[in-house]
């Protein structure tokens, strides 16, 4: 997946979880930009670090910049939440998650998996397959990932909806696109949300599916290098 040409700027502030303030490199010009992601972004938002923007200039947009990426610490990450969806759909199609797009599988997005709620993907292939996809950016050190950094009731509901088509006889799968390139293992954060912890733990006792896809991140794009099939254990999963 390519970037649109991006423009590098120091990071002031994230505000009203949507909003950020960047002063670009090039000229010092103060800018807002919308800031895609709902969560935390527990080590992704350093004071006056630095951070690529992306420049839509339509009339319908509010806001003509939007925050792509972010150097932390401890390496680059792409902080656009809704681009994991689109890594997750290039790995599906190049065929590094074979167990979920067998030969011949179609693709489809945004499918009814439940009363006001929709699946990522649904792969139509035997009794067919939803799958989720969850961005992980958080890196708690050693390299180890952690997914939600906050408490989501949304996640654990997602859960429990892949579960229950599990019951109706499809299968279920949960990829975590790993979205910061420190990043070489993932866990339940359950430090953070110990239900969402239990709830994996017993989706995977039901059968879920769980997977992490592991990308090269840089300022051209980002690009699904491997996978990983992830079997009974959901304390720990590993690069």
């Amino acid at each position: 997946m390519d970037f649109p040409p991006l423009t590098k700027g120091a990071l002031r502030r994230r505000y009203k979880r949507f909003l950020a303030d960047v002063v670009l490199a090039e000229g010092e010009q103060l800018v807002c930009a919308h800031c895609p992601n709902t969560g935390a972004m527990t080590g992704c938002q350093p004071a006056d670090g630095a951070v690529w923007l992306s420049f839509h200039p339509k009339p319908a947009r509010k806001l003509a910049w939007t925050w792509e990426l972010v150097q932390t610490e401890t390496g680059l990450a792409c902080i656009h939440a809704a681009l994991a969806n689109r890594v997750v759909a290039e790995a599906l199609r190049k065929r590094l998650l074979p167990d979920l797009m067998p030969s011949g599988a179609s693709l489809q997005s945004e499918v009814r998996l439940a009363d006001r709620s929709r699946a990522d993907f649904f792969v139509d292939s035997g009794s067919g397959i939803y799958i989720e996809v969850k961005s992980v950016t958080w890196h708690v050190g050693a390299g180890k990932g952690a997914f939600p950094d906050a408490v989501s009731t949304r996640a654990s509901k997602h859960l429990t909806e892949l579960v229950a088509a599990i019951h109706r006889g499809h299968r279920a799968a949960l990829v975590f696109c790993v979205m910061h390139e420190a990043i070489t293992s993932v866990a339940p954060a359950e430090q953070v949300d110990p239900a969402y912890a239990g709830h994996m733990a017993q989706a995977m006792a039901e059968g879920l599916e769980v997977y992490l896809l592991f990308n090269e991140i840089n300022l051209l794009g980002i690009y699904p290098v491997s996978a990983r099939y992830i079997g009974e254990n959901p304390s720990f999963l590993t690069h």
